[in-house]
């Protein structure tokens, strides 16, 4: 069974909120899921997991400084992570606010590790976003999106026989 780390960043509980989302998706398509805080991560523990989905609220068009650092101490584990899947998401104020540019740093970051990114062709492409907390709408955008990491892990790490 593939294993996904969803590690976030959340000051008001919006992007938890989505980590959670993701997490129960995933953990409902037969991918073990560990759920933590990005302050509860081990940078060393990264390489136990086949995926690691994170999330920052945008904060001045990109990540949250905890997130930042976070990715910057990744260095000391710089290829390690290559041929994993990686993935972000973040939630806004307002439309507009710099979500695509905070996806894109994030992404940025794990394509120089080496990972495989799962983009949507339809919207959001570079995953998900929510203005505030997650609503009906963004939560069914959310669920997509995690069935979608879910897929491309079944093809990347199938169970043995």
């Amino acid at each position: 069974m593939p294993k996904a780390l969803v590690c976030y960043f959340s000051k008001t509980g919006n992007v938890q909120k989505m980590a959670e989302i993701i997490a129960d998706t995933l953990n409902g398509q037969g991918i073990f899921v560990t759920l933590k805080s990005i302050d509860k991560v081990e940078l060393s523990s990264l390489t136990d997991f086949d995926c690691i989905l994170l999330g920052s609220p945008t904060t001045y068009g990109s990540m949250a400084w905890p997130v930042k650092q976070f990715i910057d101490k990744s260095v000391k584990i710089h290829g390690e992570l290559k041929g994993k899947v990686g993935g972000a998401f973040t939630s806004c104020a307002y439309l507009g606010g710099g979500n695509e540019s905070t996806l894109m740093s994030i992404l940025k970051a794990f394509m120089i590790h080496g990972m495989i990114i799962q983009g949507n062709p339809i919207k959001n492409y570079f995953g998900p976003v929510c203005l505030g907390a997650p609503d009906k709408n963004s939560r069914v955008e959310i669920e997509e999106y995690a069935k979608n990491i879910s897929v491309l892990l079944k093809r990347l790490f199938p169970e043995e026989k």
